[in-house]
């Protein structure tokens, strides 16, 4: 798994740099000076905050973990339609992909 985040002082840090190393995830990190590199993940946090996230208060870790996995698992990627691709759902994109492309 990837994850990808601008320069901030709280992914540079060496703990969290490590947590990440002993669990497997590599990292993606925006250039220096750059700050549109990581425009398309500030825009999907953003929208499931306001989307989803907003709407919620948690007791614990479990319940947000759960909510978060059905919006984009359900919702995000199967249902929500996205502008750029089309006015479709990932999903519905990713299949007409491999249709084409068949």
């Amino acid at each position: 798994m990837l994850t990808t985040s601008d320069r901030g002082s709280q992914y540079c840090a060496y703990d969290y740099r490590v947590i990440q190393e002993q669990s497997g995830l590599k990292t993606s990190m925006s250039r220096k000076g750059h700050c549109y590199d990581n425009a398309p993940m500030e825009s999907f946090w953003g929208t499931l905050k306001n989307e989803s996230l907003s709407h919620y208060r948690f007791n614990n870790r479990d319940e947000a973990i759960s909510v978060i996995r059905e919006y984009i698992e359900i919702f995000y990627n199967r249902q929500r339609r996205h502008s750029r691709l089309g006015n479709i759902s990932p999903a519905a994109f990713r299949e007409k992909y491999h249709q084409i492309a068949a």
